[in-house]
């Protein structure tokens, strides 16, 4: 398979009075002319202004593959945008790179108003989520959410600001499904829950980076005890080698932060996934379960659009504290 973009090429050359898309233009124009493309060119466009960086070093046949589309409709893509082919494009869309803001976002550049970058940035959120889902397997799902609902006791661990909510998030959705669960992101708390783990558990093991050496070794542990080990993380990390369940988060790094959104949303994609399937092996008996949940939130819970449950509640407290209001 060969590469038509060799790291030669890279080196930027002006645009000439015969180029009718400037470097600066390239992305724009493909963007302009999204709404009036084919199904399978408009999925060329997203990817390129979904992912450019990698868009400029991938070759035809792998561009053609993530798109989902044949290698001759790259090559009428990027005619249609005016250019002379799929290395113009590249060396375009290279310049816009260069050109732009990618310090802020990938998808968005210097100059661009307020309404550009909510449609950039949703653009882009809508094609990393499309190509996750091509991506995932979805026998894996399938997989973890039958051990999960099995399990004696699911551990669920996360490192690091988004990883522990992300855990937090995942073992409240197992205690409401009725599981016994657990989330620790402090790390002699994982140790110690690692090393009262058995055959009969689940550790559920979250991290993006999939590189946080307290994490790996409160996974090697659990792992040595004989529990499923369950991973959320990018595919060949660390973490993902010592996963018997790989559920993987390959998405375009963000150019600010080391867990960017795109990572963040997928994440919460996937644990909301798990759920339901999780859920749905629970059968007729989940739905009872829930009912009398929401009967018991409605009833006394205080995160209400009625204020008469809140004041009550007040007036309840005030009336321990103080005794009841004096009448006559």
């Amino acid at each position: 398979m060969t590469n038509e973009f060799e790291p030669s090429a890279m080196t930027l050359r002006p645009s000439g009075p015969d180029d009718s898309v400037g470097a600066s233009d390239i992305l724009s124009t493909i963007r302009a002319g999204l709404e009036g493309m084919s199904e399978s060119q408009k999925r060329v466009g997203l990817l390129f202004i979904g992912d450019p960086e990698w868009a400029v070093k991938a070759n035809v046949e792998d561009i053609a593959a993530r798109a989902g589309v044949s290698a001759p409709t790259i090559v009428r893509f990027a005619r249609a945008v005016g250019c002379e082919g799929l290395r113009d494009l590249k060396l375009k869309l290279a310049g816009a790179l260069a050109l732009g803001a990618p310090f802020l976002h990938r998808s968005v550049h210097v100059g661009e108003t307020a309404a550009d970058v909510v449609r950039n940035v949703t653009g882009s959120m809508t094609t990393v989520i499309a190509d996750w889902q091509r991506r995932l397997d979805p026998a894996e799902l399938d997989r973890a959410a039958a051990a999960i609902k099995q399990a004696r006791r699911v551990d669920c661990l996360g490192t690091g600001a988004t990883s522990h909510f992300l855990a937090q998030d995942l073992q409240a959705r197992l205690f409401r499904l009725g599981l016994t669960a657990n989330a620790f992101s402090d790390a002699h708390f994982q140790l110690v829950a690692a090393a009262t783990l058995t055959s009969a558990d689940v550790l559920v093991a979250i991290s993006f980076v999939g590189r946080m050496p307290a994490l790996l070794r409160a996974v090697e542990v659990g792992r040595a005890r004989g529990a499923t080990v369950i991973v959320l993380t990018q595919a060949r990390t660390p973490l993902a080698e010592l996963g018997h369940i790989v559920i993987p988060m390959d998405v375009p790094h963000d150019a600010t932060m080391l867990v960017g959104t795109d990572a963040y949303v997928v994440q919460l994609i996937a644990i909301e996934v798990l759920m339901i399937l999780v859920g749905l092996r629970q059968g007729p008996g989940l739905i009872a379960r829930m009912n009398e949940l929401q009967h018991v939130l409605n009833t006394y819970g205080v995160d209400r659009e009625d204020p008469s449950v809140l004041h009550a509640s007040w007036r309840q407290m005030l009336e321990s504290d103080l005794g009841p209001p004096e009448t006559g």
